[in-house]
């Protein structure tokens, strides 16, 4: 059985849905188990929304759930 990614992150103790919760790079690269310089690329591209205050920026976890919710390829690998 596929287990979705939400319901993975939804159910950890790390995150309290009833809250907005706001995760930093480091946060987004290790949920995601990509490298800064991808996020960095990823952000710079548009493709993850991100706040910036001062040198920090902040990502809104249900925002980068629904990005993956939303381009989240069925099987033969397209999107649709």
């Amino acid at each position: 059985m596929e287990k979705s990614f939400q319901n993975e992150f939804s159910s950890s103790s790390w995150h309290d849905q009833n809250e907005p919760w706001w995760m930093r790079s480091g946060d987004v690269c290790e949920m995601l188990n990509i490298s800064s310089s991808s996020l960095q690329n990823y952000r710079i591209r548009g493709l993850i929304p991100a706040y910036k205050l001062g040198s920090t920026w902040f990502y809104k976890y249900h925002e980068i759930i629904e990005v993956l919710e939303n381009n989240k390829t069925r099987e033969g690998g397209k999107n649709e």
